[in-house]
């Protein structure tokens, strides 16, 4: 049976062109038709409340000239590095702020994504900007964000992933949902840039993330400003390590997440709700220590960490940093600095 859609293909053109005509002028009738219906607009009676119309706040206050951020974590949507973060990209008005979080802590969750399970999302607001929280990894967010499904954007212009309370330096970048973050918004092949403040219990204060950020903000800046201008460092994200009490301190040690076994051992109960003797059910629990590290290269980002310096460490798609992408990346740090100072 043919279709009306393919009998429509075999009309003859010139009576295609005359019915194209017709609907034009209907249509045009139908217009004045209704623009003489319409309520007059000098006539108050006829005006709108200012209680029936609703603006849409996020379309009036997003500036098209400006370049848009997607901001993440790793931490939960309502960490105080996140919310730090997000202020002060808002306040300084320089680019459209984007938030795309997970609604719980994930920050050891490495590059772990969420499979063949439904994730929900939900609209939030963090200091005007905005926001979606996600039950899913840093990584879902990223990619449910630059999907096109939440926002009206096409691509970013920077990923930001932080800031995460507690250190990601060194192999902790394996076991790190903020680092994991921006990772797959270079996957995406949008630049990247992730941050970690060296929290310690006993020692850091909430005021350290507005510290972190006062920091962070100069590079942020950079950042934004060269990669429209196509000078940031490409194949490789930056990940900014921030010392405790980053405007003062001098010092840290570095966090290592080794293994320390609690065990504890219980006698396991059968289907049928019997006791079997012959098997033992042992529990594990994972914690993170503080341990002095024995290399001695002052090259390496933890040991920055200990000196009190910032740490920028340029972290590829492969295993080690190419030589050129490294260099590169160390140029445009120091040049980046250079202009903001």
């Amino acid at each position: 049976m043919t279709t009306s859609a393919v009998k429509n293909n075999f009309l003859p053109p010139g009576l295609v062109s005359n019915l194209q005509e017709v609907l034009l002028n209907r249509k045009g009738a139908q217009n004045d038709k209704d623009q003489q219906s319409k309520p007059k607009v000098d006539d108050p009676s006829t005006q709108p409340s200012s209680s029936d119309s609703v603006p849409d706040v996020a379309a009036d206050d997003a500036d098209s000239t400006k370049p848009v951020v997607l901001v993440t974590n790793a931490d939960g949507i309502e960490s105080p590095g996140i919310t730090c973060l997000v202020d002060a990209l808002v306040r300084q008005g320089l680019c459209n702020v984007n938030v795309c979080a997970p609604q719980s802590d994930k920050s050891v969750a490495g590059h772990s994504f969420t499979l063949k399970e439904t994730i929900a999302v939900t609209p939030t607001d963090i200091h005007g900007a905005t926001a979606y929280e996600v039950s899913g990894t840093p990584v879902d967010c990223v990619s449910l964000a630059l999907s096109g499904a939440l926002f009206s954007w096409s691509k970013p212009v920077l990923v930001i992933s932080g800031i995460n309370r507690g250190s990601s330096c060194g192999h902790q970048m394996f076991y790190s949902g903020v680092v994991a973050g921006a990772r797959e918004a270079l996957f995406n092949s949008v630049p990247s840039i992730s941050i970690s403040l060296d929290w310690r219990n006993d020692e850091s204060q909430e005021s350290d993330f507005k510290d972190a950020v006062s920091v962070c903000l100069p590079l942020i800046n950079a950042a934004i400003r060269d990669i429209e201008k196509g000078a940031f460092p490409k194949s490789c994200l930056l990940h900014i390590g921030v010392p405790k009490s980053p405007l003062t301190n001098k010092g840290a040690a570095r966090k290592l997440v080794t293994q320390r076994k609690n065990i504890e051992v219980v006698e396991s109960v059968g289907i049928a709700g019997k006791a079997d003797p012959d098997r033992k059910v042992k529990y594990f629990r994972l914690e993170l220590l503080d341990k002095k590290q024995e290399e001695e290269d002052e090259d390496l980002d933890f040991r920055a960490l200990e000196n009190g310096f910032v740490a920028v460490t340029p972290v590829s798609l492969a295993m080690h940093v190419e030589a050129d992408v490294n260099a590169a990346a160390s140029k445009w740090i120091s040049s980046a600095l250079e202009v903001e100072q």
